[in-house]
């Protein structure tokens, strides 16, 4: 196995490019290992609804990034006191699945720190009753990788308030996450540690039986191609939001001085396909005519806001302002 350095980058996109990057085009007569810090960032599950996972309030007063990754499972929270490893290598089918596997020499480092981890369940590491990490794993064309979680010193109010869904909104085929208490790893040192030397020092376990650690080196080209995949994937709204499963929103709210509102949208791939408005607001206008504009919009904050900055909205539903509309939708 050889250890791959991401030189420190912290953008959750180009990590997550790199680990793929890795798992399609590094030679696969070796495995890998990889580690990673993020700028604080959701980090969604392959098979889940973007919108519902994310509070799109909080994450966008406290620019957080939301990129989905390759993997299942559920929806996470990183920031610059959460370190992410990713072990990856052919599958060979029995691999798999098998989290035990790839969470062991992770426990085993923690233990060698005084820190009293067990793996519990299908993919989680805790301390107790407290999780301090979140396993998941991503197969393709005979290569696999497994990647986890570790919760050194995290915002944890901030993993909280990212990830609290408004789920009254939505009826969904997506998973939904399973949040259980979390802690973070420093409360359970012996001895404290900054993130580089807890990295240093999972790192130095891991590869404690080879006595040294053999590193592979990425080119140039390596690093081209990584921004490329950054780009045309973990940057691109289609991937991040558009792949969401498709669901039914109905927001019914009450606006002081207009009325209620009962807004009731179809969305498929990120787009509005459908939308209808009723309640017992008074407006001159049709509000159909306003429900017709929604329609071919991608459902998030700025296309919104573009498309209803157009529209005379107090002559549809009286005394509202945009702002307040907006959150009928969102």
């Amino acid at each position: 196995m050889r250890f791959v350095s991401n030189n420190g980058n912290t953008d959750p996109t180009l990590n997550l490019a790199l680990e793929e990057y890795i798992l399609r085009s590094l030679p696969d007569n070796d495995d890998y290992l990889l580690f990673y810090i993020n700028e604080p960032s959701i980090i969604i599950g392959k098979n889940q609804n973007t919108v519902e996972e994310i509070n799109a309030e909080y994450v966008e007063s406290n620019h957080i990034h939301v990129v989905r990754r390759l993997s299942g499972g559920g929806a996470v929270y990183h920031d610059l006191g959460n370190l992410n490893f990713s072990f990856i290598m052919k599958d060979d089918g029995k691999s798999f699945h098998n989290f035990k596997k790839f969470t062991e020499p992770v426990v085993r480092a923690l233990q060698q720190l005084g820190v009293n981890a067990e793996m519990t369940g299908r993919n989680d590491l805790q301390v107790g009753e407290r999780k301090i990490s979140g396993n998941a794993q991503f197969s393709t064309k005979g290569k696999m990788f497994s990647h986890g979680t570790l919760l050194f010193d995290s915002e944890i109010e901030n993993v909280v308030s990212a990830l609290k869904p408004s789920a009254e909104k939505y009826v969904s085929k997506s998973t939904k996450s399973i949040r259980s208490r979390v802690a973070n790893i420093t409360e359970f040192l012996k001895e404290p540690l900054t993130i580089e030397q807890f990295r240093q020092s999972l790192l130095q376990s891991i590869f404690e039986q080879s006595g040294q650690i053999p590193f592979y080196e990425l080119t140039e080209q390596d690093w081209d191609n990584v921004q490329k995949l950054a780009n045309e994937r973990y940057r691109s709204w289609e991937w991040n939001y558009g792949l969401s499963p498709a669901f039914n929103v109905q927001q019914k709210k009450r606006i002081e001085g207009a009325g209620t509102f009962d807004i009731r949208l179809q969305v498929e791939e990120g787009m509005i396909v459908n939308a209808a408005i009723f309640g017992d607001f008074f407006g001159r206008g049709d509000s159909n005519e306003v429900a017709i504009q929604l329609i071919g919009t991608r459902y998030e904050a700025s296309a919104l806001k573009q498309v209803l900055a157009g529209i005379d909205l107090s002559y549809y539903f009286g005394p509202v302002t945009l702002e307040e509309w907006l959150t009928l939708l969102l």
